[in-house]
């Protein structure tokens, strides 16, 4: 079994700044992609930023969230992070960790972490 646990959100002005993070632990072979989702009030889960480890780190981002948002990770440690800079009220919403592990020799299997909640006041 594998385990995502994040931690870092908050509550923050307009304008502010929070770093979330997630560590994997378990049975894990491999990781090819670790990234964030994140759901607000009445919406869909929707990728923020996803990091794919197994394509040299190669990243890519939500439209809005590009230029205020980085994603980065500690492979020896499988952890990944986020950094919010210039947040706004609508990226409140609960964040999601995701990983897709290789649990054994072939096989990969989606992950997701139990959410930590991010509030940005106007």
């Amino acid at each position: 079994q594998v385990q995502l646990v994040e931690s870092g959100g908050g509550l923050v002005q307009a304008g502010g700044s929070l770093r979330l993070s997630c560590v994997a632990s378990g049975r894990i072979f491999g990781i090819r992609t670790m990234g964030w989702y994140r759901q607000g009030p009445g919406e869909q889960r929707q990728l923020v930023a996803r990091i794919t480890i197994t394509s040299g780190d190669s990243t890519n981002y939500a439209d809005s969230v590009k230029g205020r948002f980085t994603i980065s990770r500690d492979n020896a440690k499988n952890m990944v992070y986020l950094q919010m800079n210039n947040l706004k009220p609508e990226d409140t919403a609960v964040y999601y960790c995701n990983a897709d592990v290789l649990i054994n020799s072939f096989k990969y299997t989606d992950y997701w972490g139990q959410g930590t909640q991010v509030t940005v006041s106007s």
